[in-house]
Formats: C-alpha cells, sequence, structure tokens
C-alpha cells in the first residue's frame, strides 16, 4: 500500500463523445496516510480487498476505449473504495450507512470492524470525496458544453455469491445487470445496453445492484444527463475473489464499446 500521485484521473476522449466511462472502484491502492485508520491486519486488508474491488473493470473500460468507433472519455478512481467510495452520499441520505458503509466505510464486507467507531469520517471527505465530486460534475459539465449531452455508463463487477454487507443481495444474480434511474435512464439507453450485453448472456435489470451514479449538479435536473449502471458479474471474466482476468474479459470489453457506439451517435 502506497500514496497515490492522485486520487483519481480523466482520461480524455473523443471531442465529439457524449460518453463518460465512470469507474469507481476498480482501484487497491490505500495512500499510506489512511492505512493507519483501517484496523485490519495486513494479511486481513488484502483479503477485504479481494472481495471489495472491482477488480480489472479498468481495464476492461480500457479496453472498450480503443475498441469504440468514437473514443469515450474516462473518469478512473486511482484509490480503493475503502479510502471513500465516491459514489456513496457522505450524510443520512445513504442507506448503506445502516451496515457501516457510507461514504467512509466503518464496516468490512462481512460486517466485522473496519475504522473504529470514534473515526471522524470529515478529513476523509475533505481529501477524497469533494474532490472527485467535484471533477466529475466538471467532466459532465465539459460534455454538455461540448456535444449538448452526456452519457455517465458505470462500469462495476459484484460476486457471484452475496456478501454479509449487501442489502439487496437476495435477488437473480444475471451475467451483467444493468442498474438504472428513472430520470436519467431513457428507454433507448436501456435497450442499446441489453443488445450489446447479448453476447455475454442474460441481462438484468436493478438486481442485485440498482440505480445509477449522476452528479448532484445534474441529479433528477438535467435530462440532457444519461446514465446507466453496467454490473459484470466476477465469474463471467476472473477467478474470484480478487483473482486474474480470464477471456471473458475481452468479450465484456468488446460489448462495452458496441454500447459506448450505439450512443455515441
Amino acid at each position: 500500500m502506497s500514496d497515490v500521485p492522485t486520487a483519481f484521473e480523466l482520461l480524455p476522449g473523443a471531442a465529439r463523445s457524449p460518453v463518460i466511462l465512470h469507474v469507481p472502484h476498480s482501484s487497491r491502492a490505500v495512500p499510506a496516510g489512511v492505512r493507519p485508520g483501517i484496523v485490519l491486519s495486513d494479511a486481513e486488508l488484502e483479503r477485504e480487498l479481494d472481495h471489495m474491488t472491482d477488480s480489472h473493470t479498468a481495464e476492461i473500460a480500457e479496453a472498450a476505449a480503443r475498441l469504440a468507433g468514437v473514443a469515450p472519455w474516462r473518469f478512473v478512481n486511482r484509490a480503493s473504495r475503502l479510502v471513500v467510495d465516491p459514489e456513496r452520499f457522505p450524510d443520512e441520505r445513504e442507506e448503506m450507512t445502516a451496515v457501516g458503509m457510507g461514504a467512509v466505510y466503518t464496516r468490512t464486507s462481512h460486517r466485522e470492524v473496519l475504522r473504529s467507531g470514534d473515526t471522524d469520517p470529515e478529513p476523509l471527505i475533505e481529501r477524497y470525496f469533494r474532490p472527485y465530486a467535484r471533477a466529475m460534475t466538471e467532466a459532465v459539465a465539459d460534455r454538455l458544453a461540448a456535444t449538448g449531452r452526456a452519457v455517465i455508463v458505470d462500469v462495476h463487477s459484484y460476486p457471484s455469491e452475496p456478501l454479509p454487507y449487501e442489502l439487496h443481495g437476495e435477488g437473480p444474480r444475471p451475467p451483467v445487470c444493468l442498474g438504472t434511474d428513472a430520470f436519467h435512464t431513457p428507454s433507448e439507453l436501456l435497450t442499446a445496453a441489453r443488445e450489446a450485453f447479448a453476447p455475454c448472456g442474460e441481462t438484468g435489470l436493478d438486481s442485485p445492484f440498482g440505480g445509477t451514479y449522476v452528479p448532484l449538479d445534474f441529479y433528477r435536473k438535467r435530462s440532457e444527463v444519461g446514465a446507466l449502471m453496467v454490473e459484470i458479474r466476477r465469474d463471467t471474466y476472473m477467478a474470484e475473489p480478487g483473482g486474474p482476468a480470464g477471456p471473458g474479459l475481452s468479450r465484456l470489453a468488446a460489448s462495452l464499446a458496441a454500447l459506448v457506439d450505439a450512443v455515441s451517435g
């Protein structure tokens, strides 16, 4: 575990592309200044990272960007979600706070102690969460200014078997789960995703994970901002938990590229 030069990175795509591939949970990096606040041993932390990291999703997005006819923009978190989770609300609106997994996690995937109960989350929110949110807001605003619209495609993965922290783990776990929002996910975006990921097997809707990520400046305010979450079941492309990628990665990248091209026109 070492310091990361930047906590996130915006990788430019084509000037005319409205698409931002958002990859929030692919990193295992825990900065040296953050590590002392985590009570797990090094071995326990590695195991937790195996469970909670969306391993290889940055590689899937990178490969898709190379394959796409119109290169998308990519916004990639370079710090682990165990530092902060940029997709969670930092306040009482976040339902995952009930299991110790708000913007700053205090519990592990197995509901054990990750940080002590008297941990003040504010320094981590200020150092990592707010700059990330500002930068993502600016990235979306830039696409709106350049193209008149923005399409955020969240690239995630999830384990084939539910982990104890999951609040809605009893539902279907298809090879590809599409998370939607009633305001930000138009029917044509969902149809394009179903068609693009058809070669990867069954696609499901909002189970085991639902919703989308949209910066709060635009959330439920700007219909020109479209959003879709793509949750990929890990056993379709990698060895669980936290193991190497397999041939499924190429198929998923091709499908993601097909989605990017379908919504870029």
